[in-house]
């Protein structure tokens, strides 16, 4: 993933690595006093490898994950394609012949590599092999000659279908249609052409690749292959016409003929001549190649996003252990500095030590990222099954490009060392003499003139850009702005004020507009970037542990009794409070690893609980009392289909049925998120049918959701979108109003009009096509006769609604339609049940999220032994000395769980509310959640479950250093330091 990131990345990485050298070279007492203490500290060089270790596999992995999805969705490019770049359907009949007639000049383009002519039709397939009786509605009819495409494409390169043409009474079929019918070679099936059953035996099964799983616009083709002239022969028998369908390949492989796509298709156009308004000329693989990128990089950032939250908490655990070496070896380094080392050695000194954990830790990293990759896109590719539309899905097949790799490698080492030199530059600057005395610091001094003078003026130029980011409602400066300000306006209120009421007034400040403003601004989340999700939450936790640290004895009234009493319990708990409260810094870094991924998590479970209070609300809306779906073949099906639902078998079980008119546009986006044209499936409602589905919208003067329906029939301006209406990834957005224009056009004669949105649909998903089409294909409803008028003969009635009878199952139901109707390729859908899935795997898809960020967990829970490991060793002597003057063991190894279950708990609490708080809020202001109707649920089965996991991991993590600073003998420990 990010090519684009891959040389300023290595050029960073180079840099930092060559100063490293410089340093090494240059500084060698710096450099010896780096590696002796890697080497004399193993057991903290180990836990400070795995911190950096689980960053850099964090950021590989969600790198990874956008390489699997990228790859994943340009296999439809192989599967679906392979040498086809442009395809060409013509009408039935003269103008088809003629078509193919004009497109045979392309033969001599140099641009392309083979022109391939073939005939399709809908058709239907049947089997009863085994003795057992399976149906596929969604089959593509072929007739094409084997040895000419077997040469199509590129000299060498494999169209995917060659060999002899079947014998007659023989067929071949792809891999996907002989698993839906569990066929092999040899069996018997029985194909319905134009309503006509035709018995034939399987010649062979090939595999789904190039034309042998090509397809009219499909994500699944399920193909079947006839004899030469079979098809012909059954249209002429029915007095009917194949499709007529030219295949352009381009010159080059799969993904590099996609280049002259632009070429190839204006040379077609000039073929085609004044034919080329009567037929639609498609360019599938570009429109595959654009969205898997698209499809890839959007879902590789939300994983990217959640990692972030990760790998804060990883630079947090490194800042916090070297401040605790930092502070450890104070003596030490007032010594070095009083014997005359410079500051800036001292500060190499401990940059090397980060920089060689860092990079000892990068091999590591890169494995578990690949590992993580792998475990994610397993777990994917069951949910992405359930994410299916007429049995396509998205079939998940993990890939790995050394490009992620490099940037997730480069990412990784350059967070450590920023973080590490950031650290470094820190801890030097202390006092000499306090230092080898090992005095504690000194109160913090008012800002020198120069520091005050460059903050105040900071402060009043972030407050004067986020005047206008917020009146803009710009997602990332609304947040970043007014939090800069207030940050850089700090030195100038310790001028004025105590430094506790200036930390407490701005942290509350940043905390209070991080949760409000999303209600003063909800469209900020008008965008499909993660980042804002990224600042918003970090935001809130680093401002809450600030305003919790600085206020920690406030917090802890309640429990003052239990810490002052006379028992050996009281004295554990003051001691397991007394160290946390004196080291703020080390506590809150803690404090916030905790509190950022335990934010997310809870965030990430109240949006699931969201989905699932709101999936009956949905299904209402979406319904408004259909139960199914029906898509089928208006060729052989007519208006006889109709009829036989009103009066056939199934007759009882159904109350009434609504037909909807269909065709296929191209359509500008009036979110203007896009300059392409997006594709359509345009619908026309039939005047008065359709009035119960809802609005979340609705343009000015229409009062009810009824006045839209009729506003649709009487004027053909107006159409009606839903919220996804092109989705670029990411959360849904307010990116269009009713009022809002686009263009929508008719890519068979080009013609083209403006259209007014009169309401965006409360769910529009019984408008999508049921039957496998692209998932960018997006339904435009209009009034019947707008339909008609625009799209003329193409518009026809392929689908249907339905309302059941009382008593009736719609899963029966759609079963038993099937089956009366499989001469018409009628694939019947429940709606309801349809809706539910998809519902379940959105839920699905959060859980894995969750799990990707438990990895970011693990590094607070390692964060937090760290500090206790590291607390063991500088609380050494004290803890020598209280076991000297009478304390048990027992009371000092409680006194350190105590303290690890302190912080952990802080953070947990803090994390949880937060997360509910800003989950709440969300859900009352922002677009995203429009049409989740079923309440606000309060997950407490799922956080006190998070909670406990997360507690008993915490301890788990602390009970070994616990154990160790029991053991500690009082007189080693009185007269030796280490």
């Amino acid at each position: 993933m990010y090519p684009n990131l891959l040389v300023p990345l290595l050029i960073a990485l180079a840099l930092a690595l060559a100063a490293l050298v410089v340093v090494a070279v240059r500084q060698p007492v710096s450099r010896r006093l780096a590696f002796r203490q890697v080497a004399r500290r193993r057991t903290e060089a180990a836990l400070v490898i795995g911190g950096s270790m689980l960053g850099t596999a964090i950021v590989i992995g969600a790198l990874v994950v956008g390489d699997t999805l990228n790859f994943s969705v340009r296999q439809e490019a192989y599967g679906t394609l392979g040498p086809v770049d442009e395809r060409v359907v013509a009408p039935p009949g003269p103008t088809g012949r003629a078509v193919t007639e004009r497109l045979a000049a392309l033969a001599g383009d140099p641009d392309v590599d083979g022109v391939l002519n073939a005939q399709a039709t809908q058709a239907s397939a049947v089997s009863t092999a085994d003795d057992r009786t399976a149906a596929e509605p969604r089959v593509l009819a072929w007739q094409m000659d084997f040895d000419k495409a077997a040469r199509f494409g590129g000299p060498g390169g494999d169209s995917g279908l060659g060999g002899p043409n079947p014998k007659p009474g023989q067929v071949v079929v792809n891999e996907p249609l002989a698993q839906s019918l569990s066929v092999g070679a040899g069996d018997p099936i029985t194909v319905y052409l134009f309503g006509t059953p035709q018995t034939y035996r399987v010649e062979r099964v090939v595999p789904e690749q190039g034309l042998a799983g090509v397809g009219l616009g499909g994500r699944l083709n399920r193909d079947v292959f006839l004899p030469p002239e079979a098809l012909d022969s059954a249209a002429r028998a029915a007095g009917a016409e194949p499709r007529s369908v030219t295949f352009v390949s381009n010159r080059g492989g799969v993904e590099s003929g996609e280049a002259l796509t632009d070429r190839v298709t204006t040379d077609i156009r000039q073929a085609l001549g004044p034919l080329a308004g009567q037929t639609a000329i498609d360019t599938p693989k570009h429109t595959v190649l654009r969205d898997a990128k698209q499809a890839g990089d959007s879902l590789g950032a939300l994983f990217l996003m959640i990692g972030s939250f990760s790998i804060i908490a990883g630079a947090l655990l490194l800042v916090n252990i070297f401040v605790m070496l930092g502070e450890e070896r104070k003596s030490q380094m007032g010594m070095v500095r009083a014997v005359g080392m410079k500051r800036s050695r001292l500060v190499g000194s401990f940059t090397l030590e980060g920089a060689t954990y860092a990079l000892l830790s990068a091999l590591p990293g890169v494995a578990l990222g690949v590992a993580v990759g792998w475990g994610v896109a397993v777990v994917a590719a069951q949910i992405f099954q359930g994410w299916s539309v007429g049995g396509s899905s998205l079939r998940i097949a993990f890939a790995i490009t050394p490009t992620s790799v490099l940037n997730g490698l480069a990412m990784g080492l350059l967070i450590a060392f920023a973080a590490i030199l950031a650290t470094s530059v820190r801890i030097s600057r202390f006092n000499i003499i306090a230092a080898i005395r090992d005095l504690p610091a000194t109160p913090g001094q008012r800002p020198r003139r120069r520091l005050l003078a460059v903050s105040t003026t900071l402060a009043v130029l972030c407050a004067l850009v986020a005047i206008p980011a917020v009146a803009r409602s710009q997602p990332d400066a609304t947040y970043l702005m007014p939090a800069l300000a207030l940050a850089f306006a700090t030195p100038a209120l310790l001028r004025v004020l105590p430094r506790h009421t200036v930390t407490t007034l701005v942290a509350g400040a940043v905390l209070a507009w991080t949760l409000l403003a999303p209600v003063i601004r909800p469209r900020i989340f008008d965008t499909p970037s993660m980042s804002v999700y990224v600042i918003q939450g970090a935001l809130a936790a680093f401002s809450a542990v600030v305003l919790v640290s600085d206020n920690q004895k406030t917090l802890l009234r309640p429990v003052r009794r239990l810490l002052q009493r006379p028992t050996e319990g009281g004295l554990a708990a003051r001691l397991a409070v007394a160290y946390p409260l004196a080291k703020r810094f080390r506590t809150g870094a803690t404090l916030v690893m905790y509190t950022l991924i335990v934010f997310v998590l809870v965030l990430l479970t109240e949006i699931s609980g969201i989905i699932r209070a709101g999936v009956d609300g949905v299904v209402t809306d979406a319904t408004a009392g259909y139960s199914l779906r029906l898509d089928y073949n208006p060729q052989v099906a007519g208006d006889r289909l109709l009829s036989d639902l009103r009066s056939g078998p199934s007759a009882p079980g159904i109350a009434a049925v609504t037909p909807l008119l269909n065709a296929t546009g191209r359509a500008t986006d009036p979110g203007h998120r896009s300059p392409q044209p997006l594709d359509t499936a345009v619908v026309g409602v039939p005047d008065g049918a359709i009035t119960g589905i809802t609005f979340r919208e609705r343009l000015p003067g229409l009062n009810n959701d009824a006045a839209v329906w009729q506003a649709l029939a009487s004027d053909p301006r107006y159409v009606v979108l839903d919220g996804f209406f092109g989705s670029t990834g990411g959360p849904a957005g307010d990116y269009y109003d009713p009022g809002d224009t686009l263009t929508l056009t008719d890519t068979r004669t080009g013609r083209s009009e403006q259209k007014v949105i009169a309401g965006v649909l409360s769910n529009g998903l019984v408008f999508y096509p049921g039957t496998g089409a692209s998932s960018t294909t997006y339904p435009v409803v209009l009034g019947e006769q707008a339909t008609r008028e625009l799209f003329g003969t193409q518009a026809q009635n392929a689908s249907a609604l339905v309302r059941t009878s009382p008593g009736t199952s719609p899963d029966a139901l759609a079963t038993q339609l099937q089956g009366e109707q499989l001469s018409s390729s009628l694939v019947a859908t429940p709606i309801e049940s349809d809706i539910r899935q998809q519902f379940d795997s959105s839920t699905a898809f959060f859980q894995l999220m969750q799990g990707f960020l438990a990895l970011g967990l693990g590094v607070g829970i390692t964060g937090l032994g760290v500090v206790m490991v590291r607390a063991v060793r500088e609380r050494r002597r004290t803890i020598g000395i209280l076991r000297a003057l009478g304390f048990r063991a027992r009371t000092v190894q409680r006194s350190f769980l105590w303290e690890s279950s302190f912080i952990a708990v802080e953070g947990i609490v803090l994390g949880s509310l937060l997360g509910v708080l800003t989950t709440w809020l969300m859900y009352s202001n922002s677009a995203a959640f429009e049409g989740l109707e079923g309440g606000f649920p309060v997950e407490w089965t799922s956080i006190c479950g998070l909670a406990a996991a997360t507690f008993a991991a915490s301890l788990l993590a602390t009970i070994g250093p616990a154990r160790r600073a029991a053991a500690i003998r009082p007189a080693l420990a009185v007269r030796v330091t280490e």
